[in-house]
């Protein structure tokens, strides 16, 4: 982490008032419930009587992040130009370690979708905005059996792959494929059914942000697309949903990756978003999450 001290520094200023005195208020088009305030390097507010949150540039290109939701604050100090964050989380009533259960992940999971429509899109909103987003929508996720109290380190080609290309079916980014798709082979992982080379724990996927159905995805049996999620079949061809990509479901950044599509991959085929046999694909995932460029 560079100039570490210096970021310590500003978040002692933080906490004495540094970040000024103004009151958040609903922007035009913010979701009901989501109070933002903006100023130069900081962005904060509320939603509803759920959460209140921060994210302060304390450096240059050094933003400390803060939720606090139901008892539970979570924090992260990310230094993308270097690929690093370090996050923890912890119970307010005791200050002790504690993990993300069901519940904080439904309630991070609505926040998320209204971070989304709240701010701008991609890099429109400012940096310490989208890496606000970006943790918001990694907690949103995280299994309660994966510690909240850990480094993320990524690089791109070796902490995290783009797959930008594969996000795109018929030259376009957004829209129906009309029957034209570009086929990544494959999203996968390894888990009780066996490896990652098992057939059936492989998906043949068209990822990007085309089509939905009912909030899910759509998959290829025999020669008819269904809406659903097929459990470990072999190889099947799905789309939908924004598979691929990072977040939940078509969030505010546009990152598709490798192991992102593992993710997803995983927790679309027979598994639950906080299963067990998920965890290593979404550790693998975090650093894509964080700190990987947008595609579009």
């Amino acid at each position: 982490m560079r100039k570490a001290l210096g970021a310590v520094a500003a978040l002692l200023l933080w906490g004495c008032g540094g970040a000024g005195t103004d009151v958040p208020s609903a922007a035009p088009g913010s979701p009901e419930g989501l109070t933002l305030s903006s100023e130069a390097g900081l962005t904060r507010g509320t939603w509803g009587q759920d959460v209140s949150f921060s994210s302060q540039e304390v450096e240059p290109g050094v933003y400390r992040l803060e939720v606090r939701t139901h008892g539970l604050t979570l924090t992260g100090l990310m230094d993308p130009a270097s690929g690093v964050s370090t996050l923890d989380g912890f119970a307010d009533q005791n200050a002790q370690d504690t993990q993300v259960l069901d519940a904080d992940r439904e309630v991070l999971a609505a926040f998320y979708q209204a971070l989304n429509q709240g701010l701008p899109a991609g890099d429109a909103a400012t940096p310490e905005a989208m890496y606000l987003r970006r943790a918001v929508g990694m907690w949103a996720q995280y299994p309660t059996s994966v510690t909240l109290k850990r480094t993320v380190m990524g690089e791109q080609g070796r902490g995290y792959t783009m797959l930008c290309s594969y996000a795109k079916c018929a030259g376009k980014n957004v829209g129906s494929c009309g029957g034209t798709y570009n086929w990544y082979s494959y999203a996968k992982h390894d888990c009780d059914k066996g490896g990652f080379d098992n057939a059936r724990n492989q998906q043949i996927a068209q990822l990007g942000d085309h089509t939905s159905c009912n909030g899910d995805e759509y998959y290829m049996n025999g020669s008819t697309w269904v809406c659903g999620e097929p459990d470990h079949w072999s190889r099947p061809k799905v789309m939908g949903n924004c598979f691929g990509r990072s977040g939940s479901g078509c969030g505010g950044d546009t990152q598709y990756t490798v192991d992102a599509t593992n993710h997803d991959g995983c927790v679309r085929n027979g598994h639950v978003l906080a299963s067990g046999w998920c965890d290593d694909q979404f550790v693998s995932a975090s650093d894509d999450e964080l700190f990987a460029p947008n595609c579009y």
